[in-house]
């Protein structure tokens, strides 16, 4: 009896449960708060944080904002569950992947091989980059908050370009208009941020020293990113991007060098150069500035190195293709597809009812332009989810490596160990993304930079950037928070075209902020119990560059309002 009414209870948002919007935005701020705070200011590791930050949120919504606890606690399971296989799941099986590739001695042959960064950063570029900087010679603290910063002016068109179609989704908005837009926005970003990482890492002259290399790597993704998404489609605007400019960085280096190659004091060539330069060493705390030592490796050794990533890129690429992923879908997910006692294919997501939540809630005005229940189908995709596609490759890659079944186990089972307190804490923070969600929480500190009349376009830009941060997703905060742009800039006479844009290019600032992020950069470059400290450290780099993208949207709104795009056809 009480399971059978549980199910039939249903319960609409409320966005200002305390009757003074300031202290319901408070209350609803309450669960990062105590999230951040734990990690920044308190240093608690980063799971007790989580859980700390899960119960926090699922108090306030069930006490303050009104939400039954039946549909608080199945949301923040339903959200562990999403970020145990769609998040974990990938970070867990890249770490694999170079646990494997460092077991064998691979690694220590690639990482002195070439000048590449992001060959697999399809899927978990944090963890996978990250472990390539550690044997580059950053330090895995660098390692983890560099590629944080880096991992920004992508993210908008991560996942063959789902962010932009939710966003089209949900506004229904024109999505070639989006896509256009987005891209006058985010390639200006994209010239600046590798100016920014040497800046973070390096004094003034020094970054000038290596500006022509920054302006190659910068301007070729950024002319690429532009031209494809404005012009071609909306799925491999970064893919696209990626690979050109990786081609022309490595043809410009063939003919170009800076005048000194930056060393870190401990790196272990500098056991290899002349004597003058150890007598220059002992003068020196974090830095060298030495001539280079290449060491020698025959093609075959190389190509060998990096074949466990070249593998790794082939399966994601390939997962990632609607026609292989849907076929897979179809014979493995269930309830991928489903016929209604009609006959009729059953409409909306895929994935299982999850219980007690589906359509249980319903977001209202003015979130939303008519009251919409809140869909929760969980998609059990064990074999089309990105993670299996980087543990098949991993696997195929020890083999070819030479790596017995059995030793593979091994390895796996050191993985796992190694990142078992993370996981714990992904699932926890994607549990707290899922509760807010559910609970209106998302939306009333989304609803309270609508108060900002004339600086919307600025702060409707830090509205995109705060839902990155809750939710850690693109996707997710254009879902979210798409609609509201596009309301909220009707009622402000401001192009929706322009600020629903924003929203994306605005989030994806706060991707080195959110807290699932940050505790897989770690996790992945053995950094766990120092997530505070990174994130003391990119905050600052995160807001900056969020201020830059809001003036940029300003820009638009008020004195080049003829470039944003309308009309435009060529997604289709």
């Amino acid at each position: 009896m009480i399971y059978a009414l549980a199910l039939q209870m249903k319960w609409t948002q409320v966005y200002d449960p305390l009757s003074v919007w300031w202290l319901s935005t408070l209350v609803a701020a309450l669960p990062i708060i105590v999230l951040l705070g734990l990690l920044a200011i308190f240093r608690v590791k980063p799971y007790w944080a989580a859980i700390a930050g899960a119960a926090t949120a699922v108090l306030a919504a069930s006490i303050v904002f009104g939400m039954p606890w039946s549909l608080s606690t199945m949301s923040f399971l339903y959200g562990g569950s999403f970020g145990i296989l769609k998040i974990a799941w990938i970070v867990v099986a890249a770490v694999y992947l170079y646990d494997i590739t460092v077991e064998t001695g691979q690694f220590e042959i690639m990482k002195h091989s070439a000048f590449i960064e992001g060959a697999a950063g399809f899927g978990a570029p944090v963890a996978i980059a990250g472990a390539f900087m550690i044997g580059l010679g950053f330090r895995p603290f660098h390692a983890a908050a560099l590629n944080l910063i880096a991992n920004t002016a992508p993210v908008a068109w991560g996942a063959i370009g789902t962010p932009v179609h939710t966003l089209a989704a949900v506004t229904a908005l024109p999505e070639s208009d989006l896509n256009a837009m987005i891209g006058r926005i985010l390639p200006i970003t994209a010239i600046i941020v590798p100016f920014w990482l040497v800046r973070a890492m390096v004094n003034w002259r020094k970054t000038f020293e290596v500006l022509p290399a920054i302006l190659v790597v910068g301007g070729s993704f950024a002319i690429t990113q532009f031209l494809w998404s404005n012009y071609v489609d909306s799925n491999l605007v970064d893919i696209a991007g990626g690979v050109v400019s990786l081609i022309v960085t490595i043809i410009f280096l063939k003919f170009w060098h800076p005048k000194t190659i930056y060393r870190f004091e401990y790196d272990p060539a500098l056991e290899e150069e002349h004597e003058v330069s150890a007598r220059t060493e002992a003068a020196r705390t974090d830095e060298r500035r030495a001539p280079a030592v290449a060491r020698s490796y025959t093609p075959t050794q190389v190509v060998k190195a990096w074949m466990p990533f070249f593998i790794l890129s082939l399966f994601v690429l390939a997962w990632g293709l609607p026609s292989v992923k849907t076929a897979m879908n179809k014979a493995t997910t269930p309830s991928f597809v489903v016929t209604m006692p009609d006959g009729k294919l059953r409409p909306g997501a895929p994935g299982w009812d999850w219980p007690l939540l589906h359509n249980a809630v319903t977001r209202a005005l003015p979130v939303v332009a008519k009251p919409t229940p809140e869909a929760a189908r969980y998609d059990f995709n064990w074999l089309t989810a990105t993670g299996t596609g980087c543990f098949i490759a991993a696997l195929i890659a020890g083999l070819l490596l030479g790596v017995g079944p059995i030793d593979l186990l091994k390895i796996f089972w050191r993985t796992l160990v190694r990142m078992r307190f993370a996981v714990l804490a992904i699932t926890c923070m994607l549990g707290i993304g899922f509760v807010t969600r559910y609970s209106g929480m998302d939306a009333v500190l989304g609803l309270a930079f609508t108060h900002t009349g004339v600086l919307f376009p600025f702060f409707g830009t830090f509205l995109g950037w705060l839902g990155v941060a809750l939710t850690g997703s693109d996707t997710s905060s254009n879902a979210l928070f798409g609609g509201l742009q596009r309301i909220t800039a009707e009622q402000l006479h401001l192009d929706p075209i322009l600020m629903c844009a924003a929203n994306s290019a605005g989030g994806v600032m706060g991707k080195m902020v959110d807290a699932q992020s940050i505790v897989v950069a770690t996790a992945a470059t053995n950094q766990v119990g120092n997530e505070g400290i990174i994130f003391r450290f990119v905050v600052w780099h995160s807001i900056a560059l969020a201020s830059i993208v809001g003036l940029i949207v300003m820009a638009y709104a008020y004195i080049l309002p003829m470039a944003v795009p309308h009309g435009l056809t060529f997604v289709k």
